[in-house]
């Protein structure tokens, strides 16, 4: 009798994960300076900050086109 050819099964597809930026902010150096002052930083602390800077950046580059600019500048961000 003659054996049959294993074929290969299609692997589980995979769910997509939500994409993940990357980080803009150094994590070590951030919880130093926050532990520094006496507190704690949770697990999650760093990633919301993240989005926040994120968020700045998206705020400067509007302000900046808005106002007809191609180079950001400190008051974009800080106004």
């Amino acid at each position: 009798m003659a054996k049959k050819k294993a074929t290969k099964k299609a692997a589980p597809k995979k769910k997509a994960a939500a994409k993940k930026k990357e980080m803009l902010i150094v994590g070590s150096k951030t919880k130093e300076a926050l532990k520094g002052k006496g507190y704690n930083v949770s697990s999650d602390t760093l990633e919301a900050m993240n989005e926040y800077v994120y968020w700045l950046v998206d705020q400067a580059q509007k302000k900046c086109t808005a106002n007809g600019r191609k180079t950001i500048r400190p008051y974009d961000i800080l106004a």
